[in-house]
């Protein structure tokens, strides 16, 4: 956790640092670890309060818990909580009433969560749970979401190239970024388990983001920040195409263009806007014109 927070302020609030308190905690000392979480939120090293808490399930007898010391310790700093292995939209909006209550009374209102899909029941509640108004965000459980088949599904589905191929792990994962960009959520990949091997993390990221339309992905391991910052930052040359072809929609009026025999309009413009808003949300340095352009209304 400390070391994740020192990566954070070496490379500014790019990425987000979730601390674990379902899988991270050791059997036994959940108590403790829920304390240590609430701590690090609340201390200085947690400088762009971008830091949010994994509690337990619902189901567990730690997520009560979690919530008591978690969200009502250090509400007012955390950025958001996830809720792991729900069993359906009824059980995120009871986890999401608790969580507002401790949130409340330390004078936070509507913090953000997040929800892994990772059951059964949650993806096939996948578009109600994106449409409440306090989730932020879905992730794919790739591991529980294999290990619910039972053998049905091999571990191979687990990892590359598998999860990219096997029909019911793709099935999954469309359906889920589908419910997230229906509703205007983050749509986030899971990890990948190669913790080392950054190639395997580079590729992971660019194909989530590429063929499958995910906006962000996680990180089991700080060696992996870096490379999935740059799977999912626009290329300069991408940067530079929206740039012309911005400026000369702007010129025209926001009107259809022709450039290098291809036809915009609105509809592409908005596109390109987006990679515009992308390139400067991952601190990318924009040129002039891109910089003027990304600050006007994407209304238009």
């Amino acid at each position: 956790m400390r070391k994740s927070l020192t990566l954070q302020q070496e490379l500014g609030p790019l990425f987000d640092i979730t601390f674990d308190c379902e899988d991270g905690a050791q059997a036994g000392v959940e108590h403790e670890h829920a304390v240590l979480v609430a701590s690090l939120v609340g201390s200085e090293e947690n400088r762009f309060n971008r830091v949010g808490a994994r509690l337990h399930e619902p189901a567990s007898i730690h997520f009560a818990n979690d919530v008591a010391l978690i969200v009502g310790g250090a509400a007012a700093r955390l950025a958001y909580v996830v809720l792991p292995k729900v069993d359906g939209v009824d059980e995120v909006r009871g986890a999401i009433e608790l969580i507002n209550k401790y949130a409340l009374a330390a004078g936070r209102a509507a913090l953000p969560v997040h929800v892994l899909i990772e059951t059964h029941g949650a993806l096939r509640d996948a578009y109600a749970i994106a449409a409440l108004p306090q989730v932020e965000c879905l992730s794919f459980g790739i591991m529980d979401f294999v290990s619910a088949h039972y053998g049905a599904i091999p571990a191979s589905a687990m990892r590359t190239p598998g999860q990219f191929t096997h029909p019911l792990v793709v099935r999954a994962k469309l359906e889920m970024v589908a419910a997230c960009h229906a509703h205007g959520k983050v749509a986030s990949h899971n990890v990948t388990t190669d913790i080392k091997d950054s190639a395997t993390v580079a590729n992971d990221a660019q194909r989530a983001g590429a063929e499958f339309g995910f906006t962000r992905m996680w990180s089991i391991h700080p060696d992996q920040i870096k490379p999935i910052l740059k799977a999912f930052t626009p290329r300069l040359s991408e940067v530079n195409e929206a740039t012309n072809i911005l400026t000369e929609a702007m010129a025209a009026g926001w009107g259809p263009i022709a450039q290098h025999g291809r036809l915009h309009d609105r509809a592409s413009y908005r596109y390109y806007w987006s990679v515009l808003q992308r390139a400067k949300l991952a601190g990318l340095a924009l040129p002039e014109a891109a910089a003027a352009i990304v600050n006007l209304s994407d209304s238009r």
